[in-house]
């Protein structure tokens, strides 16, 4: 396809324009994986630089996005992700008529940052169940949550969640039939390298950080979790319930 080489407008821009009504007009759908760089660089007549350009120009706009090792793809639409007093995943994604799932990458008994000994109103030197897990959305990840519970009152909860990673599973076997949110704080950052490749995203795009404490009937902590969210693919709804 010829690009305007007189029409004072940089060529990466153009590119950029061609693939974006690409999209637009449905031939590219969302999830759909784009043609590779060597295509596209023959299909417009460019040397990669130039088109690359162009694909960050789109991934910046949030329209595609791009997967080491794997290309660039249509962006999806963004999951609605609401915070309240009671936030379960499962819920929460087949609510939107999506699948949900999940994969335990890290399990461990450590002693916790200040931070989550403060959050779990634990003393110094006692020890946590750290569990990290990738939450997915029909097979895309959206989710990397690192839940904390205070060892001495959970002993057996990192065996439980290696039979079988629902923590609202391990903590009904706990003794802990519901539970809800107390608070929740947000912020947003660049991702670490893991955190872009659990999460399937650019180094250059950020993640949705959430800070939030599950508490018993009684009031007391069962949970500290930091979450990183793919800010591409969640939207976090605040909102009462």
């Amino acid at each position: 396809m010829t690009l305007d080489r007189a029409a004072g407008v940089a060529l990466w821009r153009q590119i950029a324009g061609r693939i974006e009504a690409d999209i637009t007009s449905g031939a590219h759908a969302p999830g759909d994986r784009l043609p590779t760089e060597a295509e596209l660089s023959a299909r417009f007549c460019v040397n990669r630089h130039t088109l690359r350009r162009a694909m960050e120009s789109l991934e910046a706009r949030g329209l595609v996005r791009v997967e080491q090792g794997r290309g660039s793809f249509v962006a999806e639409d963004v999951l609605d992700y609401p915070l309240g007093s009671r936030t379960r995943f499962s819920e929460i994604i087949r609510a939107q008529n999506r699948e949900p799932a999940g994969q335990v990458i890290r399990l461990a008994e450590i002693e916790p940052e200040p931070r989550i000994r403060e959050m779990l109103e634990l003393k110094k030197g006692a020890r946590v169940v750290m569990v990290e897990r990738v939450s997915m959305a029909d097979g895309r990840p959206v989710a990397l949550g690192a839940h904390h519970f205070p060892l001495a009152r959970f002993p057996r909860i990192a065996a439980m969640l290696r039979e079988n990673p629902s923590i609202t599973a391990a903590l009904v076997a706990s003794g802990v039939p519901d539970y809800r949110r107390r608070v929740t704080r947000i912020t947003a950052r660049m991702p670490t390298a893991e955190e872009a490749m659990l999460l399937v995203q650019s180094r250059a795009r950020p993640v949705l950080v959430s800070e939030s404490l599950n508490v018993d009937a009684e009031g007391k902590p069962v949970d500290a979790t930091i979450t990183r969210y793919a800010a591409g693919r969640t939207q976090l709804v605040v909102g009462e319930g």
